[in-house]
């Protein structure tokens, strides 16, 4: 059984220079930079990020080229690239090989949003190519819905590959997340994924809530 507070926490969809210097404060594990155009949180290509060497950036792609992600990896400094669209295992190859034929320490996520049932047989064929997967809720276009999925539904994980927990996940979730973490389905979870749940406006976070979110969630 795991402890909460073994759990890594992923503040996705941040933009606003004084309010990531204010989260890096909070020292999360890791920060989530959305590079897909026709997110509300898009970090277009004037956005400056200050780097803080502890956290690791993850940018998050959808049906993205190669070639962008890997401008973007040197541009911003990042640690991982999440892929949330529909990308292929053959594109995870690709991007890992190119990691490693540059010498980049980049880990992959790649994205598979649940609706009311899930087949995770398909995944299988991406884990020689994953470092984590992520599961969050499915809607009709890529990214969050700030709802949540049945977690229950993954009693049936049983890949090698550790994920995050993504979708809608707020405050109230606090006793949800004790429970889950005392039962198997929470096995190869590694990390927790909040986003606009805990927004003022998109892509600016209310840091005082995130602050009281992180104490409940380590003192459980």
């Amino acid at each position: 059984m795991k402890r909460l507070k073994d759990i890594k926490l992923k503040v996705c969809g941040m933009r606003d220079p004084q309010n990531i210097k204010e989260l890096y404060e909070l020292r999360p594990n890791y920060m989530g930079l959305i590079f897909w155009e026709p997110s509300k949180r898009y970090v277009d290509p004037n956005t400056f990020v200050a780097v803080d060497p502890s956290i690791q950036l993850i940018g998050v792609f959808v049906n993205e080229t190669i070639e962008l992600i890997l401008e973007k990896v040197i541009n911003y400094h990042l640690r991982g690239v999440q892929l949330h669209g529909s990308e292929s295992v053959e594109f995870c190859s690709k991007l890992k090989e190119l990691f490693l034929d540059k010498n980049l320490d980049i880990n992959i996520i790649k994205a598979f949003s649940i609706g009311d049932s899930f087949d995770f047989n398909p995944l299988h064929a991406y884990e020689r190519y994953c470092d984590y997967f992520l599961f969050d809720t499915k809607g009709e276009l890529p990214g969050g819905t700030g709802k949540s999925f049945s977690w229950e539904l993954l009693k049936n994980y049983n890949l090698d590959t550790p994920y995050f927990l993504s979708g809608g996940i707020s405050e109230s979730h606090l006793l949800d997340l004790e429970r889950f973490f005392k039962n198997k389905a929470s096995e190869k979870c590694v990390a927790i994924d909040i986003n606009s749940k805990f927004e003022i406006s998109p892509a600016l976070k209310d840091i005082e809530l995130l602050k009281r979110f992180k104490t409940r969630l380590y003192q459980s």
